[in-house]
């Protein structure tokens, strides 16, 4: 039987969702969990990839097991072997074929911002002191809508088939001395949300003007774009998924 699980974790101590050679991933973590408490081996397929660093508070990966698994019994005892920097939240039965990275229909990021120094943040906000045009970024977020070839913004050397994306929303939040940028789509380029919000922040701080923004999304040129902000700002918030594919 296929399920598909939520999870969500601190990617602080993790180099990415994805297994690694040399080097501890989340899914490393989860497929030993698995391995040890359903005493095979167990595969696991995730709704995409984070990078090292990344948290996540809502993603999807699905496993066959052939048990009859409640969220009762089984929450419990998965979570009492995890480490406390990942967590289990639901178990969901689907359709045979259904697959948690194929059948996402939109996935959800945000970055977080902090304008004031403070230590607690570490490790979850980017710290950025410098004054901020807000609607500048605004006007250059509103570009980004739409279906458009953002090659721009994904690292060099990625294997995909093609540079595509549909970005269903985008938009940035003040909460406080939190700047918090949201965006949804169909689907993402390693490294896209960081350079996006790394290219914003060089709009906002008046290193690079609106027309020179519309010109960077057309050049299909990372050499043009802003730097990466940091990771562990970088949090993926939720995946949704067609209501047909579960039980």
């Amino acid at each position: 039987m296929r399920y598909f699980f939520e999870i969500s974790y601190n990617g602080t101590p993790y180099h990415g969702w994805q297994n690694q050679p040399n080097a501890i991933s989340v899914q490393q973590v989860v497929e030993d969990c698995f391995t040890k408490v359903f005493r095979k081996k167990i595969e696991i397929t995730g709704s995409g990839r984070t990078d090292t660093g990344v948290h996540c508070v809502r993603q999807f990966f699905h496993a066959d097991i052939d048990l009859k698994l409640t969220e009762k019994e089984w929450l419990p005892k998965l979570n009492s072997i995890l480490p406390r920097f990942i967590a289990i939240k639901s178990i969901r039965l689907v359709k045979p074929g259904a697959s948690a990275r194929y059948d996402a229909r939109e996935r959800t990021y945000t970055y977080h911002i902090t304008r004031v120094k403070n230590p607690i943040l570490v490790g979850r906000a980017y710290y950025f002191f410098r004054p901020l045009d807000m609607a500048a970024m605004t006007k250059a977020t509103v570009l980004l809508l739409g279906e458009h070839d953002f090659q721009c913004f994904c690292k060099t050397n990625t294997d995909v088939n093609h540079f595509i994306c549909n970005i269903k929303s985008a938009r940035w939040n003040k909460k406080g001395e939190m700047l918090v940028f949201t965006i949804t789509a169909n689907r993402f380029l390693r490294g896209m949300v960081r350079s996006i919000v790394g290219t914003l922040l060089n709009v906002g701080s008046g290193k690079t003007t609106l027309k020179q923004f519309r010109e960077i999304l057309k050049s299909k040129d990372r050499k043009q774009a802003g730097m990466n902000v940091p990771a562990d700002a970088l949090y993926l918030v939720n995946v949704k998924y067609p209501k047909k594919i579960f039980l």
